[in-house]
């Protein structure tokens, strides 16, 4: 293998992780989580946080995982995006194990982890910058992700001088931009005032019905997880593992005031209070 091809493999790699998965149906087994445990140990106790976690996730399906605070799910998010180092069990994309961070996982947080220094724009240019993208490409790519989450008119703006919800749209596009193979989000709306968090809602729902990306979302809330999912997994109190996972039957967009949908809602809501993890 010449030095050429050596780098250019390097860079879908590192760009387009999404373009190694291709030869995997939509609908098929993208991401397995198998036997996952998690235990913290100290001079004085050890905790067991979660145990024996097992999840197939399909490409192209949004997953949300519900729980309190303390419960293991951004323990499990940290895990698979290989920020925490499990003490048993495998995380796999496409069969190969993953131990580490990679740039085939992006990460949104819900502190939105931007560098004030930069713009808007060269935020959303970081991961690019770093794959070692053209700058007039990723310059392209990187106005193309701002336009889809309505920031284009702040694009040059500074982070101190968004709303908390436009610093969470910035996160948002920066880990789109780089065509991850997969999406954790972690509670990426938790912290945004009712209204702002109903219309980020309702940008990712478009985003993924254009787009047929494979995401993991961490919340609290019922309410999100059943207008944004595919399915919902339900955690057991700790140390946590699979209580239930709910299909939820609906095509986007949903409307949140139909029976159906408050049925189904007081049906997860009743799971959760059988394990007792309701705050």
């Amino acid at each position: 293998m010449n030095t050429e091809t050596k780098t250019s493999e390097e860079r879908v790699r590192a760009d387009r992780t999404d373009k190694l998965y291709e030869h995997i149906p939509e609908g098929s087994t993208l991401l397995s989580i198998e036997g996952l445990n998690v235990t913290y140990r100290t001079e004085k106790n050890t905790t067991v946080a979660v145990e024996r976690f097992d999840l197939d996730v399909k490409k192209g399906e949004l997953i949300s995982i519900i729980g309190p605070s303390g419960c293991g799910k951004s323990t499990i998010l940290r895990s698979i995006a290989g920020l925490q180092k499990p003490t048993a069990g495998t995380v796999k994309i496409d069969g190969k194990e993953c131990t580490a961070p990679g740039s085939d996982r992006g990460m949104v947080f819900q502190d939105f982890a931007l560098f004030p220094w930069r713009t808007v724009l060269q935020n959303v240019e970081f991961g690019m910058e770093i794959a070692g993208v053209p700058k007039e490409e990723r310059k392209e790519r990187a106005l193309r992700y701002v336009k889809a989450v309505g920031l284009e008119k702040f694009a040059n703006s500074m982070i101190h001088e968004l709303s908390g919800g436009m610093k969470q749209r910035v996160g948002i596009a920066r880990a789109l931009v780089m065509h991850p193979a997969v999406i954790l989000m972690d509670e990426p709306f938790g912290a945004l005032d009712a209204q702002t968090r109903n219309i980020m809602q309702e940008m990712l729902v478009k985003i993924v019905e254009h787009s047929a990306r494979t995401i993991l979302f961490v919340t609290h809330s019922v309410d999100e997880a059943l207008y944004l999912s595919d399915r919902v997994v339900i955690l057991s109190k700790r140390p946590s593992t699979v209580y239930k996972i709910v299909e939820v039957p609906w095509k986007r967009p949903r409307d949140r005031a139909d029976p159906e949908f408050a049925a189904l809602r007081k049906t997860i809501l009743g799971y959760l209070e059988e394990q007792n993890v309701m705050e």
